[in-house]
């Protein structure tokens, strides 16, 4: 959930990833030598319906009926992606692989699952190498919610006192038990005055968000973590030996404003925290105006890095927030874990939905209502979709509802109703496993369809809904709910930067509210799931704060640079927005520990950008303090398209029915081998030249920097698309990767 745009309980999505452990359906006899497989097609461009008529066409093809080919047929993915799940045995799983428009066909798996997936996923396990001296001095700065001191995930047993360079405070407060050589720091800043009756006036966390962010960024390994069977291993956040300070920012009913997130700001630097995580934000595109940017670029002159949540708008375009060139913007993706509940319907069909369902059903079967069916005061409109107090108690007492997704909350209605629980029917698949404190999961459109008529097809319909369990599913995929670009803030600068797991993430939570914050949900947890950019922030700051315990002495545009040329490339097939929804591709923390070359910069780089941008050097005091102004008009011009040594590159077409040329002028500075040698290797999309001067770059030392020219030329008929190509440097041991996105889908910036 951030407060702005950056962190959400529970978000609509494209696909629901389905999958489903082998052998728990029963069969019938033609059914026994036949397993769950998914099946990915090509990339596609039609629309959901017709992408799931299409999946339907090709399974009668290959099974001979269109009736067997329905009950083969388990889910549709159609919006971020076109594949299927089925029932299929060995050889129709052969014969669709050798079909050309399938791309891969691979049996469903169910594995041993562990808590932290998330880092194990992006390849960083408990065992990576560590500077335990230097991470012991790192402190992390947090701006959120607060924080739960008590959590095992703060304890300081096995730390010393924190770092002489600490000078940050943590006092008495009310509810808080107060700091430790963990949490070195906790305050808080609500300086309106204004009283929150949700809230109270200390670093408590009554929310749960802030417990959550600072247990994944650099919570100790707490064995046994889970919730209530679910997400079962080891919690441990990326620098489990850092120090953790808490700026308490964000309320619970005031959210977060610019003045408390500048005081913060302002606190942090001179405390001494190395780097700040703020999983917050609102989309600005004026970077003397938005006060995140203004306090990062503080932050980033005394050579703290600031990671921050790139919002949750998606899966709309230049929706991106907190994207001033000086942070680290994370963009939210998916881990390969589901979470899934089985329904059955007294006719035995059987139908898969997502959510966390944590509830053993009591009978075989309960009998199942329409919201629609039965709303009170003949108000059928909110009852289809059990608004609050649109349900009749009588029609709805002891049974399973069937609703229409409007907004989250359903299952606390229809449980206030009297009801057991529901099942809703979203209007887009799901990517996001919300949590239900009633027997609750969600369906696609098709599915609910078909379980509306099925209600009303017989004179007793009745279900079961059955407890959630956990699979296999592909990944890494950007999640719908991920804000995209292009920058609103300049078409020069692609954002997000990077993308990093912020879907169904276990961490800490807060003792002070139940799992769900539902009415009438009495159930608490040490540990719960949550989902958004919030999440993926503290896992981009967690890896900034790894790379810094080794490289203390690197600037926060090494260090982004190091994160950023070393991610691993994502599927554009699974990802159709690309470097848009994720930037340079998926965090990859030990490989950030030594990336080869960095593109390094400080203060007047930035400085000079934002003079090419057309910003007035008036208006650049904001970021360089008191004293000091630049006349934008004698600085040296910036050299290049977009006067900045980013780690990536963005071209944006003209609209002038010519070819739209840019020479982007990069230096990078060698931070490997004291001699070694690399060469360029370019991957150019159709209709876009890109040249390189030159193609090999050597170095005899470290620190070393060279310069080059990256030329990049795009054809006019590339309006209104979006396409992307490559630079990598590689040498024997490295590979330094820069994406090259032309752009040509034209956003105009807001006047501001």
């Amino acid at each position: 959930m951030s407060r702005g745009k950056a962190g959400v309980w529970f978000l609509l999505c494209y696909f629901v990833s389905l999958v489903i452990l082998r052998g728990t359906v029963a069969a019938t006899d033609g059914n026994k030598d036949k397993e769950f497989y998914i099946v990915y097609l090509g990339n596609s461009r039609e629309n959901e319906e017709q992408a799931a008529q299409s999946h339907l066409q090709l399974l009668s093809s290959l099974k001979g009926s269109e009736a067997e080919a329905r009950e083969s047929l388990v889910y549709s993915y159609t919006k971020s992606f076109n594949a299927f799940a089925a029932k299929l045995s060995q050889d129709e799983a052969q014969e669709l692989s050798s079909l050309e428009e399938v791309v891969s066909v691979f049996p469903n798996r169910y594995h041993e699952l562990h808590t932290t997936k998330s880092w194990d996923f992006i390849g960083f396990p408990q065992t990576a190498r560590r500077n335990l001296k230097m991470e012991n001095d790192i402190v992390v700065g947090l701006f959120d919610t607060g924080i739960t001191p008590q959590s095992e995930s703060f304890t300081d047993k096995g730390f010393g006192p924190p770092p002489p360079k600490w000078k940050g405070t943590c006092g008495h407060y009310a509810n808080f038990s107060g700091c430790n050589n963990k949490l070195i720091g906790a305050r808080y800043f609500k300086l309106d005055g204004a009283h929150d009756p949700n809230d109270i006036l200390s670093p408590v966390d009554v929310h749960g968000h802030g417990t959550h962010t600072s247990s994944t960024l650099a919570g100790n390994v707490v064995p046994n973590a889970g919730l209530f069977g679910l997400a079962g291993g080891a919690a441990r956040g990326a620098v489990p030996w850092a120090r953790v300070a808490m700026y308490k920012v964000c309320w619970a009913s005031s959210a977060c404003s610019d003045m408390d997130l500048l005081a913060a700001f302002d606190a942090a630097i001179h405390e001494g925290v190395d780097v700040i995580s703020i999983s917050i934000g609102g989309m600005v595109p004026n970077y003397t105006k938005d006060c995140i940017a203004v306090g990062a670029f503080h932050a980033m002159r005394r050579g703290i890095p600031t990671a921050a949540s790139a919002g949750n708008d998606g899966p709309n375009l230049a929706v991106v927030a907190n994207h001033a060139p000086w942070l680290i913007t994370a963009a939210a993706s998916g881990i390969d874990r589901q979470f899934w509940s089985k329904v059955q319907l007294g006719d035995g069909r059987t139908f898969w939905g997502v959510g966390v369902n944590t509830f053993d059903p009591k009978e075989k079967l309960y009998p199942l209502v329409s919201g629609a069916d039965a709303g009170a005061n003949s108000s059928e409109a909110s009852a289809r979709f059990c608004m609050d107090n649109s349900l009749d108690r009588v029609k709805v007492k002891g049974k399973l509802v069937y609703c229409k997704f409007a907004m989250r909350g359903v299952d606390s209605v229809v449980k206030g109703s009297g009801g057991i629980g529901a099942i809703i029917e979203s209007p887009q698949f799901l990517d996001t496993a919300q949590l239900f404190m009633a027997p609750s999961t969600m369906v696609n459109g098709t599915l609910g369809e078909a379980i509306d008529e099925y209600i009303h097809s017989t004179r007793s319909p009745s279900a079961v809904i059955y407890r959630t369990g956990e699979a296999k599913i592909p990944a890494p995929f950007v999640s719908s709910f991920s804000s995209r670009g292009p920058n609103p803030g300049s078409q020069h600068i692609l954002k997000p930067d990077i993308a990093a797991p912020g879907i169904d993430i276990l961490a800490s939570y807060t003792p002070m509210r139940s799992v769900t914050g539902l009415k009438g949900d009495t159930r608490y947890s040490k540990f719960n799931l949550m989902s958004g950019t919030s999440m993926a922030c503290p896992h981009v700051a967690g890896v900034a704060a790894y790379v810094k315990s080794f490289h203390p002495i690197w600037t926060p545009a090494a260090i982004k640079s190091a994160i950023m040329t070393t991610a691993k490339p994502m599927s554009r097939r699974m990802n159709p927005d690309g470097e848009f929804a994720y930037g340079a591709g998926q965090l990859n923390p030990i490989r950030a520990l030594d990336p080869g070359l960095v593109y390094d910069m400080g203060e007047m780089s930035y400085i000079q950008f934002l003079c090419h941008e057309g910003y007035p050097g008036s208006s650049l005091r904001v970021l360089l303090g008191p004293g000091r102004s630049v006349n934008c008009s004698s600085l040296v011009p910036g050299v290049g398209y977009d006067s900045l040594n980013y780690p990536t590159m963005q071209l944006t077409l003209r609209n002038t029915g010519e070819r739209t040329i840019g020479v982007f002028v990069r230096t990078v500075t060698n931070v490997g081998p004291d001699r070694s040698m690399y060469n360029a290797t370019v991957r150019a999309p159709e209709g876009v030249e890109i040249v390189v001067k030159p193609m090999s770059l050597s170095f005899t030392r470290a620190m070393q920097k060279r310069s080059f020219k990256v030329v990049v030329a795009a054809v006019p008929t590339l309006e209104n698309r979006v396409v992307s190509g490559s630079l990598a440097w590689k040498s024997s041991s490295h590979v330094v990767r820069s994406p090259i996105v032309i752009n040509g889908i034209r956003f105009d910036r807001e006047a501001d």
